[in-house]
């Protein structure tokens, strides 16, 4: 294993907000730290306003050849393919590389708790996070879910917990990591423009629990076919199951609206759905992960059930945000693939006006168009997927589809368009990358659009 402080040179690729705290961790061990940034039009004075050390190097639109063979370690932010021209001649040169999860672990000085899945990872991470704050406030929560790892980790220390949502692009550069519990909610079609096959992206979402033992957790979708298999066969950790639709022998499980925990053949009840403030069912799966997850960390029932029940949606996920003219209004932009707008879909209550469409990952539409059912009045598109997604619903029988140039038009539209006692959802089963720099700025245009 590399040791950090025998490194001499180090590049950081890609200046977002996960390769700007990389490139600080790094500096405050390694002498010579490089940040590269392949797109030529980035802010270069802003960059330099968010770097802890003024030596740190910035390159900005090549990296040449001497710069490269001079590194000993290269850190690719996430979104970083593989198969970019710069991550391949990264490989090519032998370089060690770890990604900025990988990185921050190797600082790491408490326990972790590592949570995946395709959907509700911010959602149970965060709802994890209060529950294990709430035990031991030395607590940080951390990852894909806005907070680098990288910007906390030295902050930790032998009797705190990192508790971390983890996406399938951060697992690929993953050597060491090691969670104490971990945590796989759901594998189901995502990012297939980056992993190609379903086969290859479960791969890597597994792949969170590979360094661990039968002495650590790993908390699965008993719903799940795929982790179902890859539980009972193949998972090295020790396995606590939950299921809402299949109820596990052993583990968490929803009935009548109720969450049980069941060991063998008793059951006690933990909570009842209509006393939290979350909606739909996918959110009972997470809830139950959650428990699944506090229980195995040691966190007194009582005290899971506490934060359960006071626990609010977070932002950009199902999130209300106002009643206009007597129409509820719910941004899901983190609605980022089509199951996870499904599930935001099937947790409307009234007709609704749904805003979809985005930034092309390889997806498929069949599925979050046969959601409609009775309950979408009115698909509103908008993107690069606009038309794919059009072409799907009038394929599907659905007619009414209006395609809009950007996020305020659509807004508009949804406003001339809704009733009293309707909702409009965006939940655009799509990344945002074709029209806004991430999803939350998309959810946060939405909500300034509405509240206007």
């Amino acid at each position: 294993m590399e040791d950090i402080n025998n490194i001499k040179k180090a590049i950081v690729i890609g200046a977002g907000v996960s390769g700007i705290n990389a490139a600080n961790l790094l500096s405050a061990h390694v002498g010579n730290v490089c940040l590269y940034e392949e797109n030529p039009d980035v802010n270069v004075e802003k960059i330099r306003e968010n770097l802890a050390d003024e030596r740190i190097k910035i390159i900005i639109g090549e990296l040449t050849e001497e710069e490269l063979e001079s590194a000993v370690l290269v850190v690719p932010s996430p979104g970083v393919f593989p198969e970019s021209e710069i991550f391949r001649r990264v490989v090519a040169k032998g370089k060690t590389i770890w990604g900025e999860i990988e990185l921050a672990y190797r600082f790491e000085k408490g326990e972790v708790i590592a949570i995946t899945g395709t959907n509700g990872k911010t959602t149970t991470t965060t709802l994890t996070g209060e529950i294990i704050k709430a035990w031991n406030a030395n607590t940080f929560v951390v990852g894909n879910i806005g907070i680098p790892y990288t910007s906390e980790v030295e902050k930790t220390t032998e009797d705190s917990v990192s508790v971390a949502e983890i996406s399938s692009y951060q697992l690929e550069t993953m050597i060491t990591f090691h969670p104490k519990i971990a945590a796989i909610l759901n594998i189901t079609p995502d990012h297939l423009d980056r992993h190609h096959t379903m086969d290859e992206y479960a791969r890597v979402k597994e792949s969170i629990c590979k360094n661990q033992t039968k002495d650590d957790v790993c908390v699965l979708n008993y719903d799940d076919e795929r982790l179902r298999e890859f539980g009972e066969s193949r998972c090295p950790a020790t396995v606590v199951w939950y299921g809402r639709t299949k109820r596990p022998d052993r583990g968490y499980y929803f009935e009548d609206d109720i969450i049980y925990k069941v060991d063998g053949e008793e059951k006690a009840p933990l909570v009842n759905i209509n006393d939290t403030n979350l909606l739909g069912t996918h959110n009972y799966e997470n809830m139950m992960a959650a428990y699944a997850v506090g229980v195995a960390a040691g966190v007194p029932v009582d005290t899971i059930t506490r934060v359960v029940k006071n626990f609010k949606a977070v932002e950009h996920r199902i999130e209300f945000v106002n009643t206009v003219n007597g129409v509820d209004y719910y941004n899901d932009s983190k609605g980022t693939n089509p199951d996870a707008s499904i599930k935001a879909i099937e947790a409307m209550r009234k007709p609704t006006i749904l805003i979809g469409g985005g930034y092309d990952k390889s997806s498929s539409f069949e599925e979050y168009i046969a959601a409609f059912g009775d309950k979408v009045k009115e698909l509103v598109v908008l993107g690069t997927t606009a038309d794919k997604i059009a072409e799907t619903a009038k394929k599907a029988g659905f007619e009414n589809v209006i395609k809009v140039k950007d996020m305020e038009e659509a807004v508009a539209v949804c406003k001339r368009d809704a009733q009293s006692g309707d909702c409009v959802l965006l939940s655009p089963a799509c990344a945002s990358w074709d029209m806004f720099p991430n999803y939350e700025v998309r959810g946060r245009k939405f909500k300034e659009y509405v509240n206007s």
